[in-house]
Formats: structure tokens, C-alpha cells, sequence
């Protein structure tokens, strides 16, 4: 039902609110109409879960950068491409953190394996296991290569949601669009699988 209610306010209700607002706003009434289902869902996780996750920034950086298409005089392919710039900006971002001794993936993992501690155990602060899994050269290995798989991967997404944004019609982008990004994000989370297991060989140490 989650994972039901989730595609329906991220792919669903935005292409229905273009629809039903473009004829009364114009497209950029009704690119904008179209921001408001992913932004209320937001908020509703946000609420429920009392965090703020990379989703809900994502969204809030969106509806940032179309108040800022509105500023340089609301052009609705300036809309279209808010999120392909957030999603472009933190494959830089990626890349950019690669190289350094603890990588952008570093982070997020060690923040994750804290809160999967925090709700098994509920006190520490349920780093140690992990702090000790990075120490080993393959572990960081491992998390190096997929922070450059991922910088790779959401940089190639927000060029080809762009290239689209500006060849296809506002309709066909808001209804197709999503279906794009969903794809490529899931041959990175299979990619991002088979590269672990790669790892998790018993020559290598498994990660905890």
C-alpha cells in the first residue's frame, strides 16, 4: 500500500493535476500544479517519520528552483528540468566525493547502519561494527566504486530527463518521464547489488 500510495503521488497525480489545471493556468499553471502531489507526500513522510530523507530535500529543492523559473519569467521547460538539475547536482556531487579518503556512499552507509541499529537496539550510536568494516582496503574499495557508479549513473539520468524536457510536449514528459528515472534507478540498484556480491566472495570480507 506504501509503495502503491508512493508511485501514485510521485508519477500519477502530478500528470492528473497538469491535466486538470493547464487548461484553466496555462503549462506553467500547470507545471506547477503538477509539483504539489510529490511536495504534500513529502511533507506527510516527513511528519510521519520526523526526518528529513534525501527524497524530501529533493522535493524541496524543486519546488526552490521553480520559484526561481518563476523569478526568470516562468518558462515551463525550466520547470520541466528543476529535478533533473537536483538529480544532475548530486551525481556531481558523487563524483566530485570519489576521490576523497571517505567518499559521499560513506556517509550515507554509516548513517543507515546507525539508524538500523537505533531501531534493532535502541541506544549506542551503532557505528562500531561498521567503523571496523571500513578499516579493511576492500570495504573501501567497494564503496569508492559505487560512489562513482552512482555519480555516473544520476549525471547520465539528468542529461537524458533533460535532453527529454526540451524535445518532448509538457504532457508527454510528466506522464513518461517518470517511468525513465524509475528505470535507470533500478539498473542502479541491481547494479549496485551485483557489485557487492562481487565483494561478498569468501576470499573477501563480507560487509556487516
Amino acid at each position: 500500500m506504501h509503495l502503491a500510495l508512493d508511485l501514485g503521488c510521485n508519477i500519477a497525480l502530478p500528470w492528473l493535476a497538469y491535466k486538470l489545471a493547464e487548461p484553466v493556468w496555462g503549462e506553467f499553471g500547470g507545471l506547477l500544479a503538477s509539483a504539489l502531489p510529490p511536495l504534500l507526500w513529502s511533507v506527510v513522510e516527513l511528519v510521519r517519520h520526523r526526518r528529513v530523507d534525501a527524497l524530501s530535500m529533493m522535493i524541496l529543492a524543486g519546488i526552490a528552483l521553480s520559484l526561481f523559473a518563476l523569478l526568470l519569467g516562468g518558462s515551463p521547460k525550466l520547470l520541466l528540468v528543476r529535478e533533473s538539475l537536483i538529480s544532475g547536482l548530486i551525481g556531481l556531487a558523487f563524483l566530485v566525493s570519489a576521490p576523497f579518503a571517505k567518499p559521499l556512499v560513506y556517509h550515507l552507509a554509516r548513517a543507515m547502519a546507525q539508524r538500523q541499529d537505533a531501531a534493532e537496539a535502541g541506544e549506542g550510536d551503532g557505528c562500531a561494527a561498521f567503523d571496523e568494516w571500513w578499516r579493511e582496503p576492500e570495504s573501501q574499495r567497494m564503496l569508492r566504486g559505487i560512489t562513482w557508479g552512482w555519480g555516473f549513473g544520476l549525471s547520465a539520468e539528468a542529461l537524458l530527463r533533460g535532453w527529454l524536457a526540451w524535445h518532448w510536449t509538457s504532457e508527454r514528459f510528466l506522464a513518461l518521464s517518470p517511468f525513465v528515472s524509475y528505470g535507470l534507478i533500478g539498473l542502479l540498484l541491481l547494479w549496485t547489488v551485483w557489485y557487492r556480491k562481487r565483494f561478498a566472495e569468501p576470499d573477501n570480507e563480507a560487509a556487516p
